[in-house]
């Protein structure tokens, strides 16, 4: 049996338990280390104890898939932190080697992000000055980068000088000397590919747009790449909490010798032209990286193709695009987007005996309740094979692509072991993508947390009364929503980081009495 020591980038649920229930479909054995290593959110990994049980692990296994920003910082939120200097991550970095030349037959499948700058003030993933200066350090970034490629306006250059007079002296030195060093530790990571340490890497842009810090690193990196040939075995392009299961499924399509070949179908004449919120590219582009980064393709027809990508997908993007808290949607979604012909055309591939995913990124965080509903009501949803709604665009389709491109490849070869946990997987996504993030997050937030003293990120001394109301909105949900899927059951709710952005937990099927 093939062995994947897997390092995480942190303790939530996305990072740590999706990949896992991914390899539950197959006869790849997924190592991972116990959760209490990991951190939480701004706490770092015990980095002594997580390198004692990488190097025991690594002796017997095929491939190591890691973080690198939990390797060397702790995690996603320390890696926006920290004050580690350069030569203690590269001191951190050199276990890769140690790895190597502990099994030297190891394939090392890593990972490591273009640090964000959020657009706005916010401290709750950030340093503490965030949340004073968080948007004139984003403004900062942009109008820099907008400068140096030549296409700043005069009125943006007036407006960073103003800005530059706003941000106190040491907030901007703090925030730009990590991120050096953040840097330093991406092109370290790009040499270690050229010194045959690293064979694959995948250096995702986090919460990023056209212009700013992200597009500026980025075309350093990019140049660094092609100036070492690495084309092949660097991949740089939008994402973030979903590379864990994007690189389990390349290491799975490499392992059965698969490439995949996936026809895309989307719900808007305009989808495939549009630029998602946090992303610096058009959709279609993010989709032809995601695809290439599991090992697979875009195929010019749906005929002999391997599965069908439905991307309900937004007609307008950036600020534009609809979220999950959005009632009056931008007039786009209703005259732009054809969930008619698109529930057509998925009846028609199931015909034709299709394994359909379906990638929900019309609204950012969370699923589009009206299609969803009216799959429901078709009785579609369970003909389905993957789904995923939930957060940025990327997320969504580093998620929907890895799982489909898993159950394509047992679905080609006939053979059915697959099914259950691929099921399960599917069942999990739309409990938390449709019913969670979709309708029970702000229902709750809005209708419930006021009266018992709380708010979307602060509820911890109520938490245990949260999670029983979100626990009972999910059961009730499901048993309408998910009437399909009644013989699941819900259990261990857990609201990660104590916030109501995500949900953490435990979906199996009900045993027989």
């Amino acid at each position: 049996m093939v062995k994947v020591v897997y390092v995480p980038l942190d303790e939530r649920p996305c990072n740590y338990k999706y990949p896992q229930m991914l390899a539950d479909m197959t006869d790849i054995e997924l190592a991972v280390p116990n959760v209490t290593v990991l951190g939480q959110k701004k706490t770092p990994a015990d980095f002594d104890k997580l390198r004692e049980w990488i190097v025991s692990e690594v002796r017997t296994a095929n491939y190591l898939l890691i973080s690198i920003d939990l390797l060397v910082y702790g995690g996603i939120v320390p890696s926006r932190l920290h004050h580690l200097s350069v030569e203690e991550c590269k001191r951190r970095m050199e276990l890769l080697q140690e790895v190597k030349s502990i099994n030297p037959n190891i394939k090392i499948y890593a990972f490591n992000l273009i640090m964000r700058a959020p657009a706005y003030s916010s401290s709750e993933e950030e340093p503490d000055y965030y949340d004073a200066y968080g948007e004139q350090i984003f403004l900062y970034g942009r109008y820099t980068d907008r400068m140096d490629k030549g296409v700043i306006e005069k009125e943006e250059k007036v407006e960073l000088l103003e800005i530059e007079k706003m941000i106190p002296e040491e907030v901007l030195l703090d925030f730009l000397t990590r991120r050096e060093v953040n840097h330093q530790i991406n092109e370290l990571s790009i040499d270690y590919v050229e010194d045959e340490v690293i064979d694959h890497l995948v250096i995702p842009l986090d919460d990023n747009a056209p212009y700013g810090y992200t597009s500026h690193e980025q075309k350093r990196l990019v140049e660094k790449v092609e100036q070492l040939n690495l084309m092949d075995q660097v991949y740089i392009y939008p994402g973030a909490d979903e590379i864990g299961c994007t690189l389990f499924a390349r290491i799975f399509t490499e392992v059965k010798d698969y490439v995949p070949e996936v026809y895309v179908r989307y719900s808007s004449t305009n989808g495939p032209f549009i630029t998602p919120k946090f992303e610096d590219r058009t959709l279609n582009e993010s989709i032809k990286a995601q695809l290439t980064s599991v090992n697979a393709f875009m195929a010019d027809s749906s005929t002999g193709t391997d599965c069908v990508l439905m991307v309900n997908s937004p007609a307008i993007g950036g600020k534009k695009m609809a979220d999950d808290t959005q009632e009056n949607k931008h007039y786009t979604y209703y005259s732009e987007v054809n969930h008619r012909e698109f529930m057509q055309a998925i009846k028609g591939y199931l015909r034709k005996n299709k394994t359909i995913a379906l990638a929900d990124v019309a609204i950012i965080n969370g699923g589009d309740h009206y299609l969803l509903k009216a799959l429901h009501k078709q009785g579609l949803l369970p003909e389905i094979t993957a789904y995923a709604g939930w957060n940025t665009s990327g997320n969504t389709l580093g998620t929907v692509i890895a799982h489909v491109i898993i159950c394509s490849y047992y679905e080609k070869n006939n053979l059915s072991d697959y099914v259950a946990a691929s099921q399960l997987f599917y069942v999990y996504r739309l409990i938390e993508d449709w019913l969670f993030q979709s309708i029970i997050r702000e229902k709750v937030t809005v209708g419930s947390l006021p009266s018992i003293n709380a708010s979307y990120f602060k509820l911890i001394h109520v938490k245990e009364s949260v999670i029983e109301i979100v626990e009972r909105e999910l059961k009730n949900l499901t048993s309408t929503l998910l009437s399909d899927f009644l013989s699941y059951e819900i259990s261990a709710v857990d609201l990660p980081w104590d916030r109501m952005f995500e949900v953490d937990f435990t979906v199996e099927k009900k045993r027989l009495h």
